[in-house]
């Protein structure tokens, strides 16, 4: 497939006319092509298609479509319909009333190729930059960032079901690239039996008994399979194959392998007391979307998918002390200026100092920050501070133990002399040893404190 940049090409003449009489007051469609038709151009695109072969659909024009489509809720069946039948689409996107529009398929394969290449961000920051050239959005003023959950769009599984799914996915996958190999590997009929459908199409078990039996299978199956693809009779490139690796990967979360004391070989689930899990930023939940991660926000948000942090002028109310001061600045649109996409299970805070770089980079750093509890650190704000913007944020609650129960001692009641090394307690002692660790992939200080004698018996 290659590329000719054209960008959208001029609207007919008829379907001006037609769109106008349909739409005497205009739609979205009609005044994004009117005021924003220069966004959508092809040149930015133009490294992710080649110069040979036969030329595909214009990029310009089906960002513009993708555009119009999140704007309208709308899949994409009906985005392409929507290129058939509205006149206003039609208009939006230069096309004759005649013109049969496209497959709703090129939609997902045009977003991969821009995931493929980096592209994701281009259409955003092209329009952006139109905002700043129209003084929609400038440096300065106020800005504010929150983050919401972004469902991943794959089924959610327990862990039964992942071990299972997970070794169907690299049969799969197996039977495509090296099906010679594979029906020499295994034994195809019993497998094609037990991972023919989707695991989570038909009812799990009842008893626990028998879905321990299950597991056991699953986890015996996959480790055959693992031994086989790992094997020095086996192709190389067969371990390159990504099912295969999440399939490996998925087996040594989910299972451990024992010698029983008659010498047998023994698979066996996981059990977090006995055996241990891994961390949840770690463990894969999906073997379709290796980057979704189960989280929660509260006590009653949980989710498998990922983080966005949005971030969003905020200067249209200004205080009314500066209200004639900043009159034209009233008049302006909150209008987002970055996203950042993270893990589900990063914390907020990870995200400030990415975000506030981002806006840096495009010409837009606030004079003031707004945020939540969650984003900001004694090094954050000193360090943000120094490049002119002020975070305004609540200081993070301290949420161990004793400062929710209000009993004992929390963080704030001791006393630490960084540059000693030492510490002082409430009741005035002195601890007696200092030793830096790693905790959770993170440094950490631990304090020791002379453990009190034991009181003598008289």
């Amino acid at each position: 497939m290659s590329l000719r940049p054209m960008g959208l090409p001029p609207v007919p003449e008829q379907t001006v006319r037609v769109a106008r009489a349909a739409f005497p007051q205009g739609s979205l469609a009609i005044r994004v092509r009117d005021r924003l038709g220069e966004v959508f151009t092809d040149e930015p695109f133009a490294e992710a298609f080649g110069v040979r072969g036969a030329p595909g659909l214009s990029p310009g024009m089906l960002s513009l479509v993708t555009v119009l489509q999140f704007a309208e809720n709308l899949t994409d069946r009906q985005a392409a319909a929507m290129a058939i039948r509205a006149i206003d689409w039609k208009y939006a996107l230069g096309l004759e009333l005649t013109d049969t529009g496209f497959d709703h398929s090129v939609l997902p394969r045009f977003r991969a190729r821009l995931v493929g290449n980096g592209m994701e961000r281009v259409v955003f920051d092209r329009l952006l930059e139109y905002c700043v050239d129209a003084g929609l959005v400038a440096a300065g003023g106020k800005q504010r960032t929150d983050s919401t959950h972004v469902v991943s769009a794959v089924r959610d599984l327990n862990r039964l079901e992942l071990a299972g799914e997970s070794v169907r996915a690299a049969l799969e996958a197996l039977s495509v690239a090296a099906p010679d190999w594979l029906a020499r590997a295994v034994d195809v009929p019993e497998f094609a039996h037990r991972y023919g459908p989707r695991v989570d199409s038909w009812k799990l078990p009842g008893s626990k008994v028998k879905r321990d039996q299950l597991s056991q299978v699953y986890g015996q199956d996959a480790l055959r399979l693992c031994r086989a693809v790992w094997s020095p009779d086996a192709p190389a490139w067969l371990r390159e194959i990504g099912a295969v690796d999440i399939m490996r990967q998925v087996l040594v979360q989910t299972y451990t392998v024992r010698t029983s004391s008659r010498g047998k070989e023994v698979v066996s689930k996981r059990e977090a007391d006995e055996d241990g899990v891994p961390p949840g930023h770690l463990r894969l939940a999906s073997p379709y979307d290796t980057d979704a991660r189960w989280s929660a926000k509260g006590d009653d948000l949980f989710w498998l998918g990922y983080k966005v942090h949005l971030t969003e002028s905020c200067d249209n109310t200004p205080p009314e002390a500066e209200a004639e001061a900043e009159a034209e600045v009233r008049g302006r649109p909150n209008l987002i200026t970055d996203v950042t996409t993270t893990l589900s299970t990063v914390p907020d805070v990870k995200a400030t100092a990415p975000i506030q770089q981002q806006l840096a980079d495009r010409g837009l750093p606030p004079a003031e920050h707004y945020l939540d509890s969650g984003y900001p650190s004694a090094e954050l704000i000193e360090t943000a501070r120094s490049r002119g913007t002020v975070m305004v944020t609540p200081v993070l609650l301290d949420r161990s133990a004793q400062a929710k129960s209000h009993a004992g001692y929390d963080k704030s009641a001791f006393r630490i002399d960084w540059k000693a090394r030492r510490v002082r307690c409430p009741q005035g002692n002195t601890s007696t040893g200092w030793h830096p660790v790693r905790q959770r992939e993170r440094d950490a200080i631990v304090v020791e404190f002379a453990k009190p004698r034991s009181a003598e018996v008289v």
